[in-house]
């Protein structure tokens, strides 16, 4: 390997998306998905980054992401990662207690693998409830009260570590008015949504993959469940 080699090898990102349908691209192709999209947009501005691997899965909740995800992010040894989990833990009737502790512990364990601790980007859960199907998930409850105060959990524990957090419930609510940012399952984002979604993931991805130190207040970015 010449030593230009050697310095682009050293400068690649090695990035892993953890979650769930959202992250994977449900409703849509592989390609449409969020991190999919993301890997690219950060590529084209001269990061070299690369997505070694996204277990992400439709229906999984924090334990399993624990369980079945947590032991390929240690073995793909990521330098970047991104986080968003949640939804099914609520729609499968995970009290807030439960919740908080196993995000702490998901989070907490991807940190320690990371050399950079800032490289941790956190994303909220949308408010499914405004898609056509997403009501009969409710069993009584008021889904968008809810997935805000899972949000509020989210939020809180990624303020106490200097995490940033991109808030994209606000964004998802527009699914509510315009049916082409809903996939034909009625239920999740179409590649129009998560395109958007991911417009601004990345500029909080770019902004903290191009400075060497400088977190935000993650509270000054997001309003969680306004």
């Amino acid at each position: 390997m010449t030593s230009a080699q050697k310095k682009i090898d050293k400068e690649k990102i090695r990035y892993i998306a953890i979650g769930d349908s959202y992250s994977i691209g449900e409703g849509a192709s592989p390609n449409e998905s969020w991190p999919a999209l993301l890997t690219r947009h950060l590529n084209d501005k001269g990061l070299h980054v690369d997505l070694v691997a996204n277990p992400s899965r439709t229906g999984w909740t924090t334990q399993q992401a624990i369980a079945r995800e947590l032991p390929i992010f240690v073995e793909s040894k990521p330098d970047f990662a991104t986080l968003q989990i949640g939804v099914n833990d609520w729609v499968q009737g995970v009290d807030a207690e439960t919740f908080r502790k196993n995000f702490t512990d998901l989070v907490d364990r991807m940190l320690a693998m990371l050399r950079d601790k800032n490289r941790l980007l956190i994303v909220t859960i949308p408010d499914f409830g405004v898609t056509p199907t997403g009501p009969k998930y409710a069993r009584g409850r008021n889904i968008s009260e809810g997935i805000a105060s899972f949000n509020k959990i989210i939020t809180e524990e990624a303020t106490k570590r200097g995490l940033r957090v991109v808030d994209v419930f606000r964004i998802s609510k527009e699914m509510g008015d315009e049916p082409s940012l809903v996939a034909a399952d009625g239920l999740h984002p179409s590649a129009k949504e998560y395109a958007a979604w991911e417009k601004v993931i990345f500029t909080a991805a770019l902004d903290l993959l191009s400075a060497k130190s400088a977190i935000r207040d993650p509270q000054s970015e997001i309003e969680p469940g306004r």
